[in-house]
This record gives C-alpha cells, structure tokens and sequence, in this order.
C-alpha cells in the first residue's frame, strides 16, 4: 500500500472515532476547490472502500420485514446487527442509486432519519450519511429509511462497520442490500394476479388501518372541523371480482363511499356477487380522523381467504373532500410457494374517484361529466391542492394498513412453514387437536352419534360413547367415556345443501358505547336459500353485551336526537335502512364520545312480484334541496307496464341526502366605543374610536370591517410661543385628573365594606398598530361582614392603545 493509501486509510478510521477529524480528513486531502460536497468526503468514503477488508457473517444490514423491493415514499426500518459475542464501535449507513459513484447529490437515494440521537447522528461533512453519535462498544443500530419517489429505479444501502482496530467494508453480502422499485400499481389499471392460487385450507387475517392524515403531518389547508375517515368497506373475494381498480370507473357503491363516506350501497353491491366473495370486511367511521393510539385503538377487522377467494379489497373516504379515498385493490394473499402471506405492511396515499372535479378539502359539490377514472392523487394536480408540491415530490402517506395472519384451518399444501412463528402455530394447533388418552387406558372405539336433542333448528346437543376397557395404572386417571357437541335438529345444518347456506360470521363491531356498558353485534348473511323456496330461519345476527372501562362517565358526551330512518334500500324483498344522528359536544377531557352516530338496520319490503315491471330509466339526480350545508336530492323513474298486468310495486322516487361546503358565516364586531378626547391641546389633532371582532368570518363568509375610525378635531388656535407652554399645561391637569381618579377610586374602595387590592398593571396592548385594547383589574383583597356583594367586587378598566395606523 502506498504511504498516501496508508493515510487515507488511517485518516478514515479516525473519521470513524472522532468528527474533528473526519472534518480535518473531508479538507485537507485533496485541493480546496474540490472539497466540497459534490466531490467531497461522501464520495472519498465510497472511494476508500476500494481498499477494503471484506466482512464476514459476524455483521449483518437488515431491512425489516427483509423485502425484496421498495414502495416509493414509504418508510422502513434499517437495523445494523452484531452476532454474539461480536460488536463494533463505529459505522457508517449509505443508500445510494445503483450504478452512482457518489460524487453528486442525486447520487444518494432516499432520506435517513434518526431514531435514537444518543446512538446515531447524520455525518458533519457528508449529510446524506448516518454514523454514531459517540464510539462505544454497541451490537445494534436502528433509523429509518423512507425510500425515494418513483422512478428512482433501484437502490443500495451500504453499512461500513468500525470493530477495535478493522474495518469492514463490504459491497455484496450481508453489509449490503439491493431493492429495486416495486411494480406501480398507479399505472392505467390495477395489477391482477398472474397465476392461480394454489395454496390448500383456509387462512384468518386481521386488517387493522392506521390513520395519520393530521394536522401536524399535512398542515396545508387542513380540515379543523369534522375532519374524519368513514366507514370502512371491503371483501375477500375472487379474481373475477373487482371492489375498485386505478383505471377503471367508479361503481356506484365507490361513488357514494367517495362522495359522501355511505358504505351501504357498497355493502350491498358486494353481497351480490354471492360465491365471489368470502368475507365482507367492515370498520366504523373515525371522528375525528387522527388520535393518539392511547386514546382510540387502530380499528380492525378479521376476514378470511381460500383457494378460490384468495384477494382483500377495502377503501375508506378521507372527509371532507371532494371524492377522495385510501384503500388497496386486490391485495393477493396467496404465495407462489402454495402457502398464506404471513403479514402485509402498505402505507396508502389518496387516490381521486372521478366522480367530482374538486381540487381542496372543501371544494363546493362539481360533479364530473362525464366520470373521470380512479387514479391516484399526485402533488402536481393542482397549485390549490392541500397536496401540491411544486418540486413534484411524493405526497406523505395519509394511513398506513396492515394485513396480519392470525390463523390457518384445514390441511394446508406447503409443508415447509414460512418461519419459526408458524412452526410455533402449527405445532400449537397439532398439539390442540392430538388425542390426550393415556396410554394406560384402553378404550373401545366411540360409538356413532346420537340423534339431536332439538328437532328444531334451535341449539341442541347429541352425544357419542365408548368403553374403558383396561387401566393398566391406577395412579393415572382415565378420560370421560362420554363426549357432547352443538347440534340443530333435521335439516338445519349449515353443510346441508338443500337448506340454508350461510356464510362464516362477519367479526363483532366495536362497543357501541366508549365507556360503560353498551352492546356489540356480528352478523352473517344467506348464500344459498333452501331449494323448496322457503326462507331461512337460522339466525343472521347475534348481539352481546360489552364493558369498556366502567369507571367512565359516558353522560359528558351530548350528541342529537335521532333523525329519520332513511328509505329502505330494497324495493321489495329484504334491505337494508339507516338513520344518523351529530355529535353537540365531545366530553371535556378530549376522550372520543362513545355514542354511536350512525344506526343500520335490516328492513323488510313487500314480497317481489313474477310482475314484468317494466320502468323507464332513472333520471339524473336533481340539484341538492339547499346551496350550502345537508340537504337531499332526488331521482325519479316513469312506469311503462300496462295497468291489465297487475300492480308492480317497484320504488318511482328515490330521495338521498347530499352533503354542500358549510354555510358562510359573517364577521360579527362588537359596537364602537366613545370618541377619545383630541391628542391635541390646541391647533389641529384627531380623536379616534375602536370595536373588536367577536366572530371571525368563516367558511367564505362576509370579512371583517375595519377596526378603528378617526376624525380630525380642533380645539382652539394656537398661540405662536404659547403651544409648548400650552401643550405642558394640558399634560399636566390630566395626570392630575388621573392622580384625583386613582385616589376616588381607592378611598370609594375601602368605604364600602371592602379592602381592594392595588390596580394591576395594564395588560400588553391586542394589536401593534391600528387600534388596540388594554386591560387592568383591581380585585377584593377582604370582604367585611357588613358589605353588600352589588358594591364589593372586582373591578376591570378597558382602554385604547397603539392607535397609529398600520
């Protein structure tokens, strides 16, 4: 090695230990006119890896979750790990753009950012790169890497490891990881599974969505009032069905979640789809849209996948907002491998339905004609957008999801698990389902099953037995020779196809109530009816009590009367109907009010008629009932069916409740106070008055009108000589009227049968120029038996101040 190499090298691992002389290292060894950032210590710490001692497996640069490629804009975690007993005392973190040499800025790929700053800080003299805050003996560091917006192609993430007196540098292995931009879903279509899923049994997810579209993480233009995410809407369903899609058109279930957060129209075009759809996935509205999770858990929701209906779709509407929604569109929970995803961790950016042209929060209601395509929202759509961003970066994430395997059923195809958790899951399961005879009892085979204790399709039992045949161990007790299990009478089982076929349970709602004792529900619905036309009688609902922290006082939460029920949904036949109801005041200690807002009930409509109605086509839907805040819109259709048919039944008028921007609310000010006395005390001078804003316009409403008026005034002429004199004199007998006020006041004080405290002082003035108010206060020091409480009271002085125009 050369003595300039040995330098170098030597220079490099001080950089490790000491900032001084990273810094005297990054300035000294080339010319000055070089060493700046571009080609400065950055890239020199690239270069110095050219003479490297390769690494081993002692260290190890991991990204959680290990994925193969990057979702651009999101966030991951970035740990540096040393296997026992190793560790290291220095190190460096890197990512850069694959093929960059490190000599320029956009060379370097993504932002790190700092968890622990007693651990790791951001290099003095090359800011792109993490290292430690102080050399001590350590086996791992954590940051945070949020990845580069799209189009960055693939990146490398390079870890420089300082252990005693080595360094370890490595550009292949396991100080090194390569990702490379993940397929964009936000391209004309949605991706769809390219292969059929192969995997055997079932499997259990739980859904649980993050919310973090808050004022601190998208200030611009931020909603502060009734800011929420609606109601969450979803399925697990097959390839043949599709929830929503980029590219595609919004149904009308899309459009009415879109526009105005309502998931029953949603609701219902999924249920539709019958054997394409395995689960209905559903989660309440959030009001407000962002809480600490120690105040409000993440909601969640637990659904399940086969073979056949092996993709999760949901979406949820960021309100207010014109049409805009996060969700994900067929998410494919099936691996190539034959087995079930283990876990599935998305951050979700906004995507616009194309159903209104609105550019901000709270754009007035523009419908789009004809309807546009859903595509993604982007930070160039507009300069008024609360997402615009002229550079073109990616818009922050607004909710994070996460898709968490909980359980698998059945015999499943893949026997190699996907890792120790679910070696652990399986052989708790095996162990639940092994026989636990011992092997000192004998028993016979168990006998076959009796006939149900019910006849009818209530709950009943039905039991088998066998016999102990020998107990070669009395010190071992034997089992019982009689075992039971749930049953229904002839006819009313699930599994029988000639009867009714209901779906697996939906999970059980949240409370409804946030403290106290309130109820929560779950239902299913009917996939097969029986084949001899009757209806089913298994029950599709079940409700049950719940207890959320009993020490709580529910009453501080005042919410509304209940409106109307909407019309029911069906026309004939069942359907489903809903009522609303406005949160007046949340409870004082800013905990969320348990109140429900939002009732959903089953409704049943006249039987449906073999009657061949036949209907014109709705009409458009009419202009909403008002120009701002709730009203309701209407639709209707014309029979043409000859009245010798029969009657039909069918619904003519449908009436909906439309949502505009919030009325305007006019600026209201206080009245003007007295003229002042002229600032003069002879010649020409003014004398002003003041009012204040009691009510801020809102919501486009009139502005508010000027706060201060003057007008000139003119005492008497003055005297040459005579105006200072004068003006003195003047000064003078008001600060003696104010001496002769203050003593009135303060005699007049003690005399009624209080001792009052000395004035405070004035209080700084509302406004710098303008006009402004100041305040004093003088209050009851002691209060005699004999004062009467009209004349012994505090008392407040109010009076104008930094009267100079602006």
């Amino acid at each position: 090695m050369t003595p300039a190499g040995l330098r170098s090298r030597l220079m490099l691992l001080l950089c490790f230990l000491s900032t001084a002389a990273c810094n005297m290292f990054a300035f000294t060894d080339e010319p000055s006119e070089r060493a700046g950032r571009g080609d400065g210590y950055c890239s020199r710490i690239l270069r110095a890896q050219g003479n490297r001692k390769e690494g081993n497996s002692e260290f190890r640069l991991r990204v959680e979750g290990d994925p193969e490629s990057y979702q651009p804009g999101s966030t991951y975690r970035v740990t540096v790990i040393a296997s026992s007993p190793a560790y290291f005392r220095g190190f460096t973190l890197i990512a850069l753009r694959e093929g960059a040499e490190g000599d320029r800025d956009k060379d370097y790929a993504g932002n790190f950012q700092i968890i622990d700053e007693e651990e790791t800080q951001f290099m003095t003299s090359c800011p792109p790169a993490v290292t430690e805050s102080t050399p001590r003996r350590r086996t791992s560091i954590q940051v945070f890497w949020t990845a580069p917006p799209s189009g960055s192609g693939c990146v490398t993430i390079k870890a420089s490891i300082v252990q005693k007196r080595i360094i370890h540098f490595q550009d292949e292995g396991l100080l090194t990881k390569r990702m490379c931009e993940k397929e964009s879903l936000y391209g004309d279509v949605t991706d769809k599974p390219l292969l059929d899923c192969c995997a055997c049994g079932t499997a259990k997810y739980r859904v649980t969505f993050f919310g973090n579209w808050s004022e601190k993480i998208h200030p611009k233009d931020y909603p502060r009032r009734a800011n929420h995410w609606s109601a969450i809407i979803g399925a697990s369903h097959s390839k043949s069905y599709v929830v929503w899609e980029y590219g595609s058109v919004s149904s009308d279930g899309v459009k009415q979640v879109a526009e105005l957060g309502s998931p029953v129209k949603m609701e219902e075009e999924i249920r539709q789809k019958g054997d394409d759809v395995l689960t209905v996935i559903k989660m309440k509205a959030q009001w407000p849209a962002w809480q600490p999770h120690n105040v409000r858990a993440a909601p969640s929701a637990e659904f399940s996948v086969d073979r056949s209906r092996h993709l999760m779709s949901f979406l949820t509407m960021l309100g207010p907002s014109p049409d805009w929604n996060v969700g994900m569109s067929a998410e494919d929970l099936c691996t190539k491998e034959c087995g079930w995803v283990q876990k599935v961790v998305q951050d979700l950016i906004p995507w616009d339905a194309g159903t209104d042209s609105g550019v901000t929060y709270e754009s007035p209601n523009k419908p789009m004609v004809p309807q546009d395509k859903i595509r993604p929202l982007t930070s160039l759509d507009h300069p008024q957008s609360p997402f615009y961003d002229p550079e073109g970066g990616a818009i922050t994430p607004v909710a994070r999801v996460m898709v968490e395997r909980i359980a698998r059923k059945g015999e499943q195809c893949n026997i190699v698990p996907d890792n120790v958790d679910d070696i652990v899951a399986d052989i708790g399961q095996e162990e639940k389902e092994e026989d636990d005879t011992p092997e000192t009892c004998i028993y016979s085979n168990w006998s076959p099953w009796s006939a149900c204790s019910s006849a009818t399709c209530e709950k009943g039992k039905r039991m088998r037995q066998r016999m102990l045949k020998a107990q070669l161990d009395l010190s071992v007790p034997c089992p019982h020779t009689q075992d039971f299990e749930p049953c229904m009478g002839p006819g009313c089982s699930d599994e029988d196809a000639s009867t009714c076929m209901l779906s697996e349970w939906i999970t059980w709602s949240p409370c409804s109530l946030s403290c106290g004792t309130g109820t929560r529900s779950r239902e299913r619905y009917v996939k097969q009816f029986p084949d001899n036309g009757s209806i089913c009688t298994l029950s599709t609902e079940e409700t049950e009590d719940c207890v959320v922290n009993e020490e709580c006082s529910p009453s501080s939460c005042l919410v509304t009367e209940w409106g109307e029920w909407d019309v029911c949904s069906a026309t004939c036949g069942p359907g489903m109907k809903r009522r609303e109801r406005m949160v007046k005041m949340p409870p004082a200690d800013g905990s969320i009010c348990g109140a429900e807002v939002l009732e959903v009930e089953k409704c049943m409509m006249p039987e449906c008629h073999t009657i061949p109605c036949m209907l014109t086509p709705w009409s458009d839907w009419s202009d909403c009932s008002v120009t701002c805040g709730k009203g309701s819109r209407t639709r209707q259709r014309m029979l043409k069916s000859p009245v010798e048919l029969g009657e039909c039944t069918e619904e003519l008028e449908q009436v909906e409740k439309c949502m505009l921007p919030e009325c305007p609310i006019d600026c209201v000010m206080s009245e003007w106070t007295e003229w002042s006395e002229c600032n003069k005390s002879c010649g020409k001078g003014h004398t002003i008055r003041t009012r204040i804003v009691n009510l801020e316009s809102q919501f486009g409403g009139d502005t508010c009108p000027e706060t201060i008026q003057r007008k000139k005034c003119k005492i008497r002429k003055c005297h040459r000589g005579q105006a200072n004199s004068d003006e003195k004199k003047r000064r003078k007998e008001q600060r003696e009227k104010r001496r002769s006020k203050q003593g009135r006041a303060e005699v007049a004080s003690e005399h009624p049968g209080c001792k009052m405290r000395p004035w405070s002082n004035w209080t700084d003035c509302t406004k710098r120029c303008g006009g402004g108010i100041q305040e004093r206060l003088m209050t009851v020091k002691q209060r005699f038996k004999t004062a009467q409480l009209s004349s012994c009271k505090d008392r407040k002085e109010i009076r104008a101040c930094n009267v100079q125009p602006c």
